[in-house]
C-alpha cells in the first residue's frame, strides 16, 4: 500500500514539475539552461519524491490503526479506498486525512499545469512560424496526454462521493492510472524521438507487406 501510494502521489507532483519545465522551455527559452539548471532538477525532484514518500506515510500509518470487520479486500491490489471500505466504523480523522491528501496532490497541481498551459498556449500563439508552432506543440503534446490520461483517472477515482460508483468500476479505473498509464509513458515520451519516429513509420509501412505475404 505504500509503495503504491508513494509512487502515485511523486507522480502527481511530478506531473506538476514537468508542466514547470514545458513552461520554462517555449516561454523562456533562452533562460532555459540558466532557470533549470541542474541544482533546480535535483531540487524539484527531491521535493517531489518528498512529497510523496512522507503523505503516503501518513495515509497508511492511519489506515492500518483502523479497526477492520473482515481481511478480504475487494481490489486487485491493497488499494487504500478497498482497505477503507472494510473499515468497523467510520473515522473524521481518517477522512480528513485522505481529503486533504487528495487536494494537495490532485487539484492543486492539476491547477499548477492549467496555468503553465495557459502560457505556453499564449506564447505558441504568438508564433508567427508553423514550423515553430508545431514544434512548440511536439514539446508539449506527450506530457498533457500523460496528464489527460492520469488525472483524469486519478481525480474520478479519489475526488468523488463514496456511493456514486460501485467497487468493480473503481477496480477499473485504478487499472487505467495505475497499470496502463505507466506502460503508455515509454511509448508516449519516445515518439517525440526523431528515430523512434522513423522506425515506427518502417514498421507500419511493412505492414502491408507481410500481410500480402500471408495471403500468398
Amino acid at each position: 500500500m505504500y509503495l503504491s501510494l508513494a509512487m502515485g502521489s511523486t507522480e502527481c507532483v511530478l506531473l506538476a514539475v514537468m508542466a514547470y519545465d514545458r513552461y520554462v522551455a517555449i516561454c523562456n527559452p533562452l533562460r532555459y539552461p540558466i532557470i533549470m539548471n541542474r541544482k533546480v532538477c535535483v531540487q524539484m525532484a527531491t521535493v517531489s519524491w518528498m512529497t510523496g514518500c512522507l503523505t503516503a506515510l501518513l495515509e497508511t500509518s492511519f489506515a492500518l490503526r483502523t479497526p477492520l470487520c473482515g481481511n478480504r479486500i475487494d481490489h486487485f491490489t491493497c488499494e487504500i479506498l478497498a482497505v477503507l471500505k472494510l473499515a468497523c466504523t467510520s473515522s473524521l480523522l481518517m477522512d480528513l486525512i485522505m481529503l486533504v491528501v487528495s487536494v494537495l496532490l490532485l487539484p492543486i497541481p492539476m491547477l499548477l499545469i492549467c496555468i503553465s498551459y495557459a502560457f505556453i498556449l499564449s506564447t505558441i500563439l504568438r508564433i508567427k512560424s508553423a514550423e515553430g508552432r508545431n514544434k512548440a506543440f511536439s514539446t508539449c503534446g506527450a506530457h498533457l496526454t500523460v496528464v489527460i490520461l492520469y488525472y483524469g483517472a486519478a481525480l474520478s477515482m479519489y475526488l468523488k462521493p463514496s456511493s456514486s460508483s460501485s467497487q468493480e468500476i473503481d477496480k477499473v479505473i485504478s487499472l487505467l492510472y495505475g497499470v496502463l498509464t505507466p506502460m503508455l509513458n515509454p511509448i508516449i515520451y519516445s515518439l517525440r524521438n526523431k528515430e523512434v519516429k522513423d522506425a515506427v513509420k518502417k514498421l507500419l509501412g511493412k505492414v502491408p507487406l507481410l500481410l500480402m505475404h500471408a495471403k500468398l
